[in-house]
Order: C-alpha cells, then sequence, then structure tokens
C-alpha cells in the first residue's frame, strides 16, 4: 500500500520524512457510496481503517445520488429531505410508506445495498480495518469482505505496536437506520475493548461541539459510554465520523486528541496517523 503517495487532510503523532518513517494508518469514515475516491484511500499508507457508512441511501447534498432518489427520484428526495431537515420525522415516515406501498421494501434495498458493497468492498486494500456504520447492514459484510479486509465490533487489533479498539453502529434515533442499537448494547462493546491506544467508532463521544451537525442543524447521537471510556483508558487518539459537517472536527478531552473523519464522502481525502 505505500506505493502511492500520501494524501491525508492532516497528519498525527511521531514519524517524519526520513527513511526511518515508522508506521503510516489513513483513517476514513462515511464512504457514502464514494467508491472511486475509496479505491485510492489506502495509497501511501501501511494499513487503511474504515470507521463505517458504506452505503449512500440519500446525499442530503446531492439529492439525486443513493438508492432513495434511483426508487422514487430526485422531487420525491427533495421532499424526504425537506421533511426531514425540518425534524418532521412522522411526516417524513408518512411519506415514506405512501412511496412505499405495492412494493417489496425489503428487497428493493438489500439488492440496491448489495451492488453497493460489491463495488465497494471489491476495492480495499489489504489489510483494511473496518467497522459498522449506523446506515450499514452487518449482516451482508462477511459476503463481501475479503481475507483482507478485517471488520472488527467490540474487538481490538494490534497495528504498528499500538492497539486499536473497534466500536460499530449508532444509537437509537427517529431516522431508524438499520444498524442503531440501545445505549447499553453499545455501552457494552465499549467496556468490552479496555484501555487502547486509538479509539475508533462510527459515532462520536457525546460532546456538544463534536455532535452538532452546522449544515443540518440539529445534534446527531454522540455516545456517554465513549466519553467516559476516555475519561477513564486516557486512549493518544479517539477517531469517529457519523456527523458530517460538526461544529468541531478536532478538539482534546484530557491527553485524548478527538478526530472526526467523517468528510469521506465529499473531499475524498483520508484522514492519516504516523508514528
Amino acid at each position: 500500500m505505500r506505493g502511492g503517495g500520501p494524501h491525508g487532510r492532516g497528519t498525527a503523532g511521531g514519524g517524519g520524512g526520513g527513511p526511518a518513517r515508522g508506521t503510516r494508518v489513513h483513517v476514513v469514515s462515511d464512504v457514502h457510496g464514494n467508491t472511486e475516491a475509496l479505491a485510492r484511500a489506502g495509497d501511501g499508507a501501511d494499513a487503511l481503517i474504515c470507521l463505517g457508512d458504506l452505503v449512500l441511501f440519500l446525499d442530503y447534498a446531492d439529492h439525486s445520488r443513493g438508492i432513495f432518489p434511483d426508487l422514487f427520484g430526485v422531487e420525491n428526495a427533495d421532499r424526504i429531505v425537506a421533511l426531514r431537515t425540518a425534524r418532521r420525522y412522522d411526516e417524513a415516515r408518512a411519506f415514506g410508506r405512501e412511496l412505499w406501498a405495492g412494493r417489496d421494501r425489503n428487497t428493493a434495498i438489500l439488492e440496491a445495498v448489495r451492488k453497493q458493497y460489491a463495488e465497494m468492498f471489491a476495492v480495499l486494500p489489504t489489510p483494511t480495518y473496518a467497522t459498522y456504520g449506523n446506515v450499514d447492514v452487518p449482516a451482508l459484510w462477511p459476503e463481501y469482505a475479503g481475507p483482507g479486509t478485517t471488520v472488527l465490533d467490540g474487538e481490538r487489533v494490534e497495528i504498528g505496536g499500538r492497539v486499536f479498539g473497534f466500536v460499530g453502529g449508532g444509537l437509537k434515533t427517529p431516522m431508524n437506520t438499520p444498524y442503531e442499537i440501545s445505549d447499553e448494547e453499545y455501552a457494552a462493546k465499549v467496556e468490552a475493548l479496555g484501555p487502547v491506544d486509538v479509539l475508533c467508532s462510527h459515532i462520536p463521544p457525546e460532546v456538544p461541539e463534536l455532535t452538532y451537525d452546522t449544515v443540518a442543524r440539529r445534534f446527531e447521537r454522540g455516545s456517554r459510554a465513549l466519553l467516559d471510556a476516555i475519561h477513564r483508558t486516557r486512549p493518544r487518539y479517539a477517531l469517529f465520523g457519523h456527523v458530517h459537517q460538526p461544529l468541531v472536527r478536532r478538539m482534546r478531552i484530557g491527553v485524548t486528541e478527538c478526530v472526526n473523519v467523517g468528510h469521506f464522502a465529499s473531499t475524498g481525502r483520508p484522514w492519516a496517523l504516523e508514528w
């Protein structure tokens, strides 16, 4: 993977440009169908980390992209985005039910998700370490994750002498996305990790500056369990995505550098960590 040129949004930790360079890892989250950029995301790195949300159901910046407009057209996509942005979730769900009437919802969505997964998993470099986002369908991942991709959820792995812990999915919300779990189940996965050097999750810790989306103008759900783990175990880094346009992309909590890497769909650039 080191053959390509480095193209991270920023670098962190030790390491330098000399011949004795140590380990370099690229981190992405919220890929949302950007397969072309994903194919280059590991260039120049020893490993790629993906923190989920591979699926693109509906692009809020471009309503012509995603599973929803493919099935129902751009005008209907415009309407459902407007309802959700206005937090009129009951109306959005009622509108969705009207559109899906007479269709086999599960079959249509799974077929579209399978198509996206087949394209994206095929371009993942070796090695890739990945966990699920809230819009992902975990049950399908074993069909597409090749031998070079290690899927982790509530589990740890060592990369270049550092321990990385992974927690996938999101917490319950009115959006009712595919992989939302209870606070208790999520907290149990965080607890199972124990102390790690780098805490990797799809959603951020429960900090207002990290959970507020400045474009959607709402707070997304962050995890209190992640925040507690940061205070308790003091990892070097906490990496996450989920909030696409956060109020703050990077902040320190005690000794832990918290970094939102969830800009990949729009920028196509991974975040780089070197030591």
